[in-house]
């Protein structure tokens, strides 16, 4: 880790969240996309950035395609810490859970955001169980103020173990 600088990589499945996390964050966070059936999805990387606790935080978003699995190992390179934001409607699907399983082999720091926690469909329990005793924060990629309050209280927890 770079004093007063941290890199965190945003994993997750296609349509998780991601994108919308780091522009939540960060909203003028840079984004390359491709059009697709269903919209348009990131195809390179998402980058955001914001000081926390004194600290430069950049986030680097990843595509949510097995496809682009280069692009990851791209990304990951020098990463301090990682968060998976997870569909809550949906849950862990098994791209989600080899990612989860890989970045805990690294012993890279992990925090889990269950995204989209503000729908009807949303399971934030189910996937809790799954993960047991992660660090773990309910949000909505929609609202600035809950993903801001979990990436400080992730932070703090980074700096606390320096």
């Amino acid at each position: 880790m770079a004093a007063g600088k941290l890199k965190i990589v945003v994993f997750g499945s296609y349509n998780a969240g991601k994108s919308t996390f780091i522009q939540a964050v960060d909203p003028e966070a840079r984004h390359v996309e491709a059009p697709t059936e269903d919209g348009t999805t990131t195809v390179a990387l998402d980058f955001g950035r914001v000081v926390q606790s004194n600290m430069h935080v950049y986030l680097f978003g990843t595509p949510g395609q097995e496809k682009f699995e280069f692009v990851r190992q791209i990304i990951c390179r020098g990463m301090d810490a990682a968060i998976i934001i997870v569909d809550c409607t949906t849950g862990i699907d098994s791209f989600t859970r080899h990612t989860y399983e890989s970045l805990k082999k690294e012993k890279i720091p992990v925090a889990v955001m269950l995204s989209k926690c503000d729908m009807e469909q949303a399971c934030p329990a189910m996937v809790r169980e799954e993960l047991g005793e992660e660090m773990i924060f309910d949000i909505s990629s929609l609202d600035r103020e809950s993903v801001r309050r979990a990436l400080a209280q992730f932070v703090e927890t980074l700096i606390s173990d320096l």
